[in-house]
């Protein structure tokens, strides 16, 4: 299958991740914090519309960077171990398929461990996956017919609910019955803390850098759009670059830092993977039981409406509107970005302790139109 439309660069190389995204960047759509969480509760996809792409404050870069560094060694380590796990699971024939967008800068840093430690080159990818419409089929072919004898791994940045696993099992078996071939649906992620994976680097659920920005720490890349007015039949799902945005680009930075520390990481990865390997990695998707709770406690209809996790509770604060924030625990020093986000948007924060997770953005669920 030929590539028919021209695709996102993004600001990484291409060394590190191609993007199989057709390139929307001239297309109009963005909408209003309020305008999209109105059409996407009155039953809009989410993935036919885009959030306005806002430049990071200075307030929220400087947390960045604090994060970045305070944990680039944690995520080194979880890096190295799942990296280690896949390739003793899987072999070393792989392709390497991360979901956009919060999948490629995780699938960046093992790509780079795997080259530093075996010294393979493996053939990275970036696509679209989308909650309800699922993997986006023609980037598979494309992939699947570059690389016919080697395995595909789809890797993620970290679990919440274990939407986007289920999703992907349900692809890879719509895949198989329509192409026949047949794809592993094992998602490799950097953190599970929703224990819905049987392949990661943690579950501690803490702040990954890059769930801290959006497209300035992602190449530049904005989520992924399924719109038929943009997409075709044979196209790939789309997605802009935001080219305005280069001199507030940390991406490549963001990447760079935690390279760095592989080496001094050796260590902790060897102790990381063999901690993990005594463990019953199985899922157990006890995050399914946390949101269960927390939909009856607070009397929440739509589960979409509840994001766990230190990721998906800062994106909610970031890109939606966000109603309460659940802590585990009020004094948890990981969670300081969470309480500077909740003070500046006036969003009350509550403590919930019976939770997986460190902790959990509410969206604010709108009045039904008469």
């Amino acid at each position: 299958m030929q590539q028919m439309t021209k695709t996102v660069t993004g600001s990484y190389s291409s060394e590190d991740v191609v993007f199989l995204l057709k390139d929307l960047s001239d297309a109009s759509l963005e909408r209003s914090l309020n305008e999209r969480e109105e059409a996407i509760q009155g039953g809009a996809h989410y993935s036919e519309m885009l959030p306005i792409e806002y430049e990071p404050t200075e307030a929220y870069l400087t947390l960045f960077y604090e994060s970045l560094n305070t944990s680039k060694r944690k995520v080194a380590t979880a890096v190295g171990a799942v990296s280690e796990l896949l390739i003793e699971k899987k072999g070393k024939e792989l392709v390497l398929v991360s979901l956009a967008r919060a999948g490629t800068p995780i699938g960046i840093l093992m790509k780079r461990y795997i080259n530093a430690v075996y010294g393979l080159n493996l053939p990275h990818y970036s696509i679209s996956i989308i909650r309800g419409r699922g993997i986006d089929e023609n980037a598979m072919l494309y992939i699947t017919s570059q690389h016919p004898d080697k395995r595909v791994v789809f890797v993620d940045g970290w679990t919440g609910k274990g939407a986007i696993s289920m999703e992907l099992t349900k692809s890879v078996e719509s895949f198989k019955e329509k192409y026949g071939i047949l794809l592993d649906d094992e998602l490799v992620v950097l953190a599970d803390p929703g224990h819905c994976s049987s392949l990661y680097g943690t579950r501690e659920d803490f702040l990954i850098p890059s769930a801290c920005l959006n497209s300035t720490v992602s190449g530049l890349v904005s989520r992924t759009v399924l719109n038929s007015r943009w997409i075709g039949a044979t196209d790939f799902h789309g997605a802009k670059f935001y080219s305005e945005l280069q001199d507030k680009d940390v991406s490549n930075h963001h990447i760079d830092v935690i390279t760095a520390e592989f080496e001094a990481a050796a260590m902790l990865i060897e102790a990381a993977k063999e901690a993990l390997k005594k463990t019953d990695m199985s899922p157990t998707w006890q995050g399914m039981k946390t949101i269960a709770s927390i939909q009856e406690h607070y009397g929440i209809e739509n589960v979409n409406l509840i994001k766990p996790g230190v990721g998906e509770t800062t994106r909610v604060l970031l890109r939606r509107l966000p109603w309460k924030i659940l802590v585990k625990d009020l004094n948890d020093v990981r969670l300081k970005h969470i309480f500077q986000l909740a003070k500046e948007r006036a969003v009350p924060v509550e403590v919930y302790e019976q939770m997986t997770y460190t902790c959990c953005g509410l969206i604010k669920p709108l009045e039904k139109k008469v």
